[in-house]
């Protein structure tokens, strides 16, 4: 949520801010929600003000004996009233955190112009793209030929955007996450949580889903209601809700491990084949909770531990700064990484590592204490894959295929494959 002050004090700025992403403000519809909250408070003020000025008067009345019953009478007036004008001050509160809870983040000053990702900048190139000998397969050709990858099973199961995983396959599978959580806990100083995979709906306006994404959530029939997570951001962002955190205990890092369930509403069409972009797939999520003067250095440290990931699993690689018209709603400022797959011939999206600076802060009530000033300011919140198992799965499906539709298993995961280094067909 942006800074409500800040849309008070600066409305045209905010304009401008938002209009780099293409978003347009009503400014009209805020001003005049605006005014009609000041004149609603201006009214709760008074009245309650009357009312407790004549509370004592009935008290100073009774004191000295005298007939009380005509302010007795006002008294009441004044409650039935102040009833009607607080119920008016909350109804366009209301109003206006519906219009505050839709607006996207304000973008920080380095992110590039654009309106697509065709604008986005690359600032980082890791590794060369293998040169084959063989015309490559894609990850559903090579899982498919090593029985480890079914996605017949999976639409009889539940449908397209599904996939079952057998033998080697799903245990580099799990060895991918696994070595990801050893290398997060042991190297980057993360401590591991385990996390619900359902959440209500508060936790989901908390770290900006809702209201604005519902379309794109699996909701849980039931009282009460539930949602399944889109990622892990969302239980574990909402560790610090309502929480004032001590300033000695900041920067906060947490690393979970869970699977993650989405709709794709606003995908039709896009990656219906193989494990791109599937309904459930598994991601290693990284969160910092932090002071917002360190949120920037943070974000460049968390960017580069997901980076570690890829350079350990020796898979090319690079990084963009995501223009003003492609980044996220919540993010002020983001990063991806976009590992190589040989199959496509290009680099896809692995890692998105974001910093909301406050956003999801004021819509959380998550602040610390700042020791300069001894009263709670809201944290700075980042997330970033660290980093997508299934589509690491992928790219080392393809990164590292053989001729013969063999898998050499990369050096760093062989511990976690009981020191196998050649996936074959059972």
């Amino acid at each position: 949520m942006i800074d409500p002050k800040l849309l008070r004090s600066d409305l045209p700025g905010v304009v401008r801010n938002l209009a780099r992403r293409g978003y347009v403000l009503d400014e009209a519809r805020f001003t005049a929600l605006e005014e009609h909250r000041k004149r609603a408070q201006v009214d709760a003020d008074r009245v309650r003000a009357e009312r407790n000025a004549n509370a004592k008067a009935v008290g100073f009345a009774k004191g000295k004996g005298q007939d009380a019953s005509a302010l007795l009478a006002r008294g009441e007036e004044l409650t039935n009233e102040l009833a009607q004008v607080d119920a008016a001050l909350a109804a366009v509160q209301g109003e206006l955190e519906v219009l505050q809870l839709n607006l996207p983040n304000l973008l920080h000053e380095s992110v590039p112009d654009g309106g697509d990702e065709s604008a986005n900048r690359e600032v980082r190139r890791w590794g060369e793209p293998r040169k084959f000998e063989f015309k490559p397969l894609d990850h559903v050709d090579l899982g498919a030929g090593l029985n480890g990858m079914d996605f017949e099973a999976g639409a009889r199961i539940a449908g397209a955007r599904f996939v079952v995983m057998r033998n080697q396959v799903a245990h580099l599978h799990r060895a991918l996450a696994q070595f990801m959580l050893d290398l997060h806990t042991s190297e980057h100083g993360y401590t591991e949580i385990y996390a619900p995979y359902m959440v209500n709906a508060a936790a989901l306006v908390g770290t900006g889903q809702l209201p604005k994404f519902e379309q794109d959530l699996f909701a849980i029939r039931g009282e009460p209601p539930f949602y399944l997570i889109p990622t892990a951001e969302v239980p574990v962002t909402n560790l610090v809700r309502d929480q004032i955190v001590a300033a000695e205990a900041l920067p906060l890092r947490f690393v979970c491990h869970t699977p993650c369930f989405r709709s794709e509403a606003g995908s039709a069409g896009k990656d219906t084949r193989g494990m791109i972009r599937n309904h459930q797939f598994d991601k290693v999520e990284l969160v910092q909770i932090v002071t917002p003067e360190h949120s920037y250095a943070a974000l460049e440290e968390l960017t580069s531990q997901a980076q570690a990931v890829l350079e350990r699993l020796e898979i090319p690689y690079r990084t963009v700064a995501l223009c003003a018209g492609d980044i996220g709603n919540g993010s002020a400022k983001t990063y991806d990484l976009e590992v190589w797959l040989p199959a496509q011939e290009q680099y896809r999206e692995i890692s998105s590592c974001s910093n909301f600076e406050a956003f999801q802060a004021r819509r959380m009530q998550a602040r610390w204490r700042n020791p300069a000033t001894g009263k709670p300011e809201a944290v700075h919140t980042l997330n970033g894959s660290g980093v997508a198992v299934g589509r690491a799965l992928v790219a080392v499906l393809e990164n590292y295929q053989n001729a013969d539709g063999s898998i050499t298993v990369p050096a760093v995961l062989q511990p976690y494959m009981r020191g196998l280094a050649r996936i074959v067909k059972p």
